[in-house]
This record gives structure tokens, C-alpha cells and sequence, in this order.
């Protein structure tokens, strides 16, 4: 079995509940071809480095997936014809990284950090 990382960005004028139901339709898909989801985040919306297709934001939705390459060809396939989707990427990886929190606030990195020490 492969490990992947998986990231997809939704339209910023996309609900909430369009975005559950984004992140149930491609778990799906992963499930339907003997894939496996280990993690899924919801790294809400961020701003894009450069627009794309008018947006300036986007809904961030990140997937850690273990499948063999089938399952990342049928996703990126349905992806690709998904109006509601600006950009998708994936990561094949050796180990997933389940310990960095990239998308947290600073104060709420700081306040770990200062645990810590």
C-alpha cells in the first residue's frame, strides 16, 4: 500500500455543508476503490498566493490516504470535473506526519511551545 497526502481547494463562496459534503464525496470515492482514509483536516479558508479563477480565497480540505494508485487516478478524474473545486495535489509519502499542525493560529502554537518548556 502507497501513502498519500492529498489536498484540495473549494471555491471561497462555498458553505460549510458543501464542503462536508465535498469531504464525504471524495472518501467515497477513496473507500469505493479499496483505499483507505487515515486522517481528513479541514484547514478552512486561507488566502491563495495568486488568483485563480477570479478567487482570492479558498477552502482548504486535506487528506491522508492509504491506496494503491488506482485510487488516487479515479479521484484526481472526479476532481477534475468538479465546478466547485479551483486545485487539487497529491503527495505520494513515506510515513504520514501526524505531530505538525501547519494551519493553527501562532498564539495556539506558542501556547503548546510554552507547555513544553
Amino acid at each position: 500500500m502507497n501513502l498519500y497526502e492529498h489536498t484540495i481547494i473549494a471555491r471561497q463562496d462555498t458553505s460549510p455543508s458543501e464542503i462536508k459534503q465535498l469531504t464525504e464525496k471524495y472518501s467515497k470515492i477513496v473507500e469505493k476503490n479499496e483505499g483507505e482514509i487515515v486522517k481528513t483536516e479541514n484547514w478552512g479558508l486561507l488566502n491563495l498566493s495568486y488568483l485563480i479563477k477570479k478567487n482570492k480565497k479558498g477552502s482548504y480540505i486535506h487528506f491522508k490516504i492509504k491506496g494503491k494508485g488506482n485510487v488516487i487516478d479515479e479521484l484526481e478524474k472526479s476532481e477534475a470535473i468538479d465546478k466547485k473545486l479551483l486545485r487539487y495535489l497529491t503527495v505520494k509519502v513515506k510515513e504520514f506526519d501526524f505531530n505538525s499542525n501547519y494551519f493553527s493560529k501562532k498564539e495556539d502554537t506558542e501556547k503548546t511551545e510554552n507547555k513544553r518548556s
